[in-house]
């Protein structure tokens, strides 16, 4: 990590929820698929409609990234800031296309950005590639990792940086967070809620500050994981 500039760094975090509100509103074809997805699955203690309205938002086929939280580190004279922004809506296609041009203007300035997130590689850059391409949107170069090696994707994942070769292991963002003397992220809802307050509460500025939370925690993480010999308090982070 000590070869990657800190302010390379691109952290993110998305927020996902079901296509639909309810199961039946969904169209005769989608439910069908996700009557055979529910199958795969194997909950005995969930009805097909009780399995999608909890769990479809995870999945790409059947859910919509609703937010998109961005940071990176500034360096100035006094030290380090980090800024944020943050693209949500209910309209997915253009909150992806918004976030694409702006990954493709941060392109123009830097190519040797990289992202970081907790568990990007498995669940978030492959969300947004998928969303991106069901909603025609355009990868932009940030994301364009067609034909690359594993070894050659800019991705800082701090899972796996906290597996250290232990390829069994699961540790949320929140675990990780406790042990290591960082504030939670968790301060108000969790990811199981997400899909609950976007449909039914409509707080999509809840979700949002969740979000950012979130990508707060993983800089903290970074932080520690390179033994940087400072700390970032909530003073230096500024949402633009």
């Amino acid at each position: 990590m000590q070869n990657i500039a800190l302010d390379y760094h691109l952290v993110i975090d998305i927020e996902t929820v079901p296509l639909c509100k309810y199961f039946g509103e969904a169209s005769a074809e989608m439910q069908g698929l996700w009557a055979s997805k529910h199958q795969l699955l194997k909950i005995a203690d969930e009805t097909q409609a009780e399995s999608f309205e909890k769990r479809a938002g995870i999945y790409a086929e059947f859910g919509k990234v609703i937010c998109i939280s961005i940071g990176y580190f500034h360096k100035q004279h006094e030290g380090f800031k980090f800024r944020m922004k943050s693209f949500y809506g209910d309209d997915e296609a253009a909150l992806l296309q918004s976030f694409s041009l702006l990954l493709n203007q941060l392109y123009k300035q830097n190519q040797n950005f990289v992202f970081a997130g907790h568990n990007i590689r498995e669940f978030d850059i492959p969300y947004l590639c998928r969303r991106m391409m069901i909603n025609n949107v355009a990868l932009p170069s940030l994301l364009n990792f067609s034909g690359k090696k594993p070894w050659e994707l800019h991705c800082v994942d701090t899972l796996h940086l906290w597996r250290f070769g232990d390829y069994k292991n699961y540790t949320s963002l929140k675990l990780m967070a406790f042990v290591l003397g960082i504030p939670s992220p968790k301060e108000d809802i969790e990811g199981k809620d997400i899909a609950r307050v976007y449909w039914h509460e409509n707080d999509l500025t809840r979700i949002v500050s969740y979000c950012q939370r979130d990508v707060t925690t993983v800089a903290r993480l970074l932080l520690r994981f390179r033994n940087e010999q400072f700390e970032l308090s909530d003073e230096d982070v500024v949402v633009v």
